[in-house]
């Protein structure tokens, strides 16, 4: 069978000042903000209008009108799923060669062209930097592309052992049924792995995207049209979160939920596909990567530079809205004392702002829903005797949703903030008394019901190893002197278990092995011709 190239992950550019993709990166932003444009459906390689609309606005310009959308009513979905289900027995035959072609030209494709299509779609969607949008849209994406194709191979490359007269092989089949994709507003590159990773093992499926992040879904989806995927592959299928799944989960040829989202939304996903076991050909697959309230726990031995360094970065890149954002610190008091300071300064430097104004540190959250629920949250630790604002605390959302970056020292360890996700740029910072290491790695795994990621800074190794140890059902990525974020295709496969989700390790062979459903072939040259055994003759 031909092999897959060697992947590499994609570098990161840097859009320095006077850099030609800087330059490339600041016309396509203009051009693209320029206009606004009409979203269909894609259902079958069709486009499809419903005249049910919907609207995309630019977060930290809520007034700037980005697109308006088709959405999909019942009548759709079913359509989608049957343009799924009538592309999967071709698809499904093409050799991984065959299909893994499309997916490596789309991260070619986006390596070149469409990089600063993709790149300028998520910075105006999401309200992304440069940066963050570079590290998501472009490399994340081209990297899940690239580096999935191996994986797959790898799958495909284990075999069982052979006696002699016999051969012995392993068929990995694509699920009988489609995939649902459900991907959320936070990540253009989740958007992309979600659908993709299954259809890379041959499976065909129905792909709901965040109603907010209609405009950077688009995109993608027209890359991999361009790149030659086979119309009804995926089927991109934007609408009304309850309309879709009361479809898609009620019909028997669901096979499996690729899932990125809220625990509550999986949580209820899971509870309806128990309630129709029955229905199903066959049992789904769930894979899901859901909430996160992720940890940086400061030993008295950590180097105070690092730390702030991964507190700013960890909880306020991309406004905190990341699954793996650090949003509840533990310091020791005497370390406290050194770093109070400098965290507050650095935190009160950040620049907010339009990010199209390369200058800015952040943007803006990603709806008004979001504003108020940070701005509620911002308020009760204002009023609170159990909490006091140290840094930020300021919202406006008069020509965009900011909320400024916000540090919350808590007086108490199980104070709310330490313990509800917030997805958004407020931290929260808990000082335990010195001496106190083991209760410390006590609250953190206790306080919590998520399991995503987490960070310990000490230089003592004594520490390290007892954190590692002690918390190690506490975060499904662990970091080490590092902040609990930054995840890269193929160096830290993502997922956390508790109330984080089934950790299926996106970024790896393991979370591909959810797409396919092993057969085991076994071939006899030579096959017996006598049903006695050479035991039974007699003496």
């Amino acid at each position: 069978m031909a092999r897959v190239p060697a992947p590499v992950n994609e570098p990161v550019k840097a859009y320095a000042p006077g850099s030609a993709e800087r330059a490339s990166l600041q016309q396509k932003l203009a051009e693209m903000s320029g206009e606004s444009i009409e979203i269909p459906l894609l259902i079958g390689g069709q486009e499809v209008r419903t005249g049910q609309m919907g609207c995309v606005t630019i977060p930290h310009r809520h007034q700037h009108r980005l697109a308006t959308w088709h959405k999909a009513g019942t009548a759709e979905v079913e359509r989608a799923i049957d343009a799924a289900l009538q592309a999967r027995e071709e698809w499904a035959s093409w050799t991984l060669p065959q299909r893994a072609a499309v997916f490596l030209r789309a991260a070619d494709l986006l390596a070149t062209t469409w990089r600063d299509t993709l790149n300028a779609a998520t910075m105006l969607n999401q309200s992304k930097t440069a940066h963050q949008a570079e590290i998501d849209a472009a490399c994340e994406t081209i990297d899940f592309l690239r580096l999935n194709c191996r994986f797959a191979e790898r799958i495909y490359d284990e075999q069982p052992l052979s006696a002699p007269g016999m051969w012995n092989r392993m068929d990995y089949r694509p699920l009988e049924g489609f995939v649902y994709a459900v991907s959320p507003f936070n990540f253009t590159s989740i958007a992309g792995n979600l659908p993709t990773a299954p259809a890379i093992l041959g499976n065909t499926v129905v792909w709901k995207c965040a109603s907010s992040t209609v405009f950077s879904s688009y995109w993608i989806m027209k890359l991999l049209e361009a790149a030659g995927l086979p119309p009804g592959v995926i089927n991109f299928v934007p609408g009304d979160a309850r309309t879709v799944s009361d479809v898609v989960l009620h019909h028997p040829d669901l096979a499996g939920i690729h899932f990125t989202g809220s625990t509550e939304v999986f949580q209820s996903m899971w509870r309806t596909v128990g309630e129709n076991i029955a229905r199903y050909r066959t049992y789904p697959r769930l894979v899901g990567e859901t909430g996160g309230k992720d940890f940086i726990l400061a030993h008295q031995s950590a180097d105070p530079d690092a730390l702030v360094t991964a507190i700013v970065r960890g909880g306020y890149e991309y406004q905190g809205q990341k699954c793996s954002a650090a949003s509840r610190i533990y310091v020791p008091a005497t370390l406290w004392s050194r770093i109070r300071e400098r965290l507050i300064e650095d935190i009160r430097s950040l620049r907010m702002g339009d990010v199209a104004d390369f200058t800015n540190f952040m943007g803006a959250v990603i709806d008004r829903p979001a504003f108020q629920r940070l701005s509620g949250a911002i308020e009760s630790a204002r009023a609170s005797k159990d909490a006091t604002i140290l840094a930020g605390g300021n919202v406006s959302a008069d020509e965009g949703y900011f909320i400024e970056p916000t540090l919350i020292q808590a007086h108490v360890p199980d104070y709310v903030t330490m313990q509800t996700e917030l997805f958004g740029p407020v931290v929260t910072l808990y000082v335990y008394p010195d001496g106190t290491w083991a209760d410390a790695l006590e609250l953190v795994d206790s306080t919590s019901p998520y399991a995503l990621t987490g960070a310990v800074f000490a230089t003592d190794r004594r520490a390290i190893l007892e954190a590692e140890q002690r918390l190690r059902n506490a975060a499904g990525n662990f970091y080490i002197n590092d902040k609990p974020t930054g995840a890269v295709v193929g160096q830290q496969p993502f997922g956390g278990a508790r109330a984080s989700g089934t950790n299926d390790k996106a970024g790896s062979m393991l979370n591909l092995l959810r797409w396919v459903s092993a057969r085991t072939i076994k071939e006899t040259f030579t096959p017996p011709t006598d049903y006695r055994y050479a035991f039974m003759d007699p003496d």
